[in-house]
Order: C-alpha cells, then structure tokens, then sequence
C-alpha cells in the first residue's frame, strides 16, 4: 500500500518499530511515509470518544487503538453522496496504480519489452 499523499511504496522493514504511520481517511486504511509526516495537515480521521487519530479500519468497522473504541464504517454510498471518494487509491495521488506497477516489474524481469 503506497503512501496516500506522496505515493511512496514501502521498502523492506529493519527491525523495530515501522516509521511509517496508520491511519484512517474516508473510511479507508491509509499509510502516511515518514516524509509525509512532517506535514500538520494530514487531513485523518479522529476517534469520537478521545480524539486519537490512532485508528484502524477492517471488516467495516473503525476502532481507535487509544481507547479501543469502535465504531461502523461508513458505507462507500453514503461517502459518495457526501462527495468523498469511497476509498484512498493510487489514482487519487498521480501515482500508478499497482497492477501497473506489477506488469513493468514482471516485464523487466522476464525482458519483455
């Protein structure tokens, strides 16, 4: 998963903790490089009962990982109509989308032209 702002695709972790952030953004999961990061206008969804934007979205719900609070995903339709996307992609940011990304790869390896 690429860096929601900036495109960045992760490189293999060292050990320890990742400098890479988690977050939630029109009911999506996101990540935030740690370049991006500098930037105070990250634009990330906060958790209702604490005010965290420690949060993490799966299987429709949205949990904050402060307080542990939970709550029901949006649905994509209801983003729609709200004029937000329904989830952050690679095409939001200019960046290829993965799938792209995948074929040069196989194409470099394989010496197809």
């Amino acid at each position: 998963m690429p860096c929601y702002r900036c495109g960045a695709r992760q490189t293999d972790p060292v050990r320890g903790a990742s400098p890479w952030k988690r977050g939630v953004r029109h009911e999506a999961q996101i990540l935030v490089c740690p370049d991006c990061q500098r930037a105070h206008d990250l634009d990330l969804e906060t958790c209702a009962s604490c005010g965290s934007s420690a949060l993490i979205c799966r299987l429709g719900e949205v949990e904050c990982r402060s307080c542990g609070s939970v709550r029901q995903a949006r649905p994509a339709d209801d983003l729609v109509a709200a004029g937000l996307p329904s989830s952050e992609t690679s095409r939001s940011t200019g960046a290829p989308d993965l799938s792209a990304e995948v074929e040069a790869a196989l194409n470099r390896v394989l010496g197809r032209s």
